[in-house]
């Protein structure tokens, strides 16, 4: 028995609930998942695990187990990753979830610096919104724009986008230039609606000015939870677009979208890098989320926060 990768199997199976999810992010089969945990236990002379049907579920010693086991594979990690080479050159599989705008238009095209420069790290990106619930699909870590909603995960703010209004000419000139954000609660105007796939709720259309406060609430013919949705509904003229800058900065430039109030201002929207807290952060997972950091310094610094 390969003790280490018997103890690696054992702790999948603890954070995923499941020898088959354990045995996907692990690129095992389940048959050997099954078999490393079962010559765990017969070494040990102990029951870690208690299987039924439809679930699996930890035992009183099981859960004393996992607490040394995740600290054991952790310290293997550091001693691996405190050798020269190892501190130079991170290596391994990092599975990584972010929005699909800014996977398609910050991230991606910066990929290969980060690989010039970590030629051994292996990407599997996960590109979307949607609530990701990181242990159990073995996820390292999430980028996500919004507070933070799952307090338990370790966010780290990176960044902060700054948010504008925007519309077609083509809207414009059908349906009239708003001259006060109110107007856009009123016909004939419409928005495009975004909505948050994780809570779905609404996103806030709030802007200020001065001491003036106004929160749109309009109508809507379309209604999304994916930002590059929202971007091509919008260039379709099926509504106003509350929209990061970065998002509509070439689409303004080719005279594809015009900015609206820019006499007002929105709040920007936070970034988040996220991870469980009970994950270490190896080598190869911290010099990522560095590098992100670096990445949303240049294309949306952090901004202080008016005060309302």
């Amino acid at each position: 028995m390969d003790r280490f990768n018997a103890m690696q199997a054992f702790a999948r199976v603890v954070e995923t609930g499941s020898f088959t999810k354990a045995a996907e992010t692990l690129h095992l089969s389940k048959t050997s998942v099954t078999q490393l945990v079962q010559q765990l236990e017969g070494r040990l002379r102990v029951k870690l695990l208690n299987r039924t049907t439809r679930k699996v579920n930890v035992t009183a010693d099981g859960a004393a187990y996992y607490e040394r086991v995740i600290k054991l594979l952790a310290d293997l990690d550091d001693a691996e990753t405190s050798l020269s080479a190892a501190s130079l050159q991170p290596r391994g599989r990092l599975r990584v979830d972010v929005p699909s705008p800014f996977a398609r238009m910050i991230l991606i095209p910066a990929l290969p610096a980060f690989y010039a420069r970590y030629p051994e790290i292996q990407l599997d990106l996960g590109v979307s919104d949607r609530r990701v619930d990181l242990l159990e699909e073995g996820v390292d870590c999430v980028v996500r724009g919004g507070e933070m909603t799952d307090l338990s995960l370790v966010a780290r703010r990176v960044g902060d986008l700054t948010m504008g209004v925007y519309a077609t000419p083509g809207y414009l000139e059908m349906r009239g230039y708003p001259a006060h954000p109110q107007a856009l609660s009123l016909p004939p105007h419409y928005m495009v609606n975004f909505r948050w796939e994780r809570t779905n709720m609404a996103f806030l259309n709030t802007l200020r000015r001065d001491d003036e406060s106004v929160t749109v609430q309009g109508s809507y013919v379309i209604s999304v939870d994916d930002g590059n949705a929202g971007l091509a509904a919008g260039l379709a003229g099926l509504g106003v677009l509350w929209l990061p800058d970065y998002m509509a900065r070439e689409h303004v430039s080719r005279g594809d979208l015009v900015r609206l109030f820019d006499d007002w201002h929105i709040d920007p929207m936070p970034m988040y890098i996220a991870f469980p807290p009970n994950r270490h952060v190896s080598a190869k997972l911290r010099v990522f989320m560095n590098w992100v950091e670096a990445l949303m310094a240049q294309h949306a610094p952090r901004v202080e926060r008016r005060r309302q």
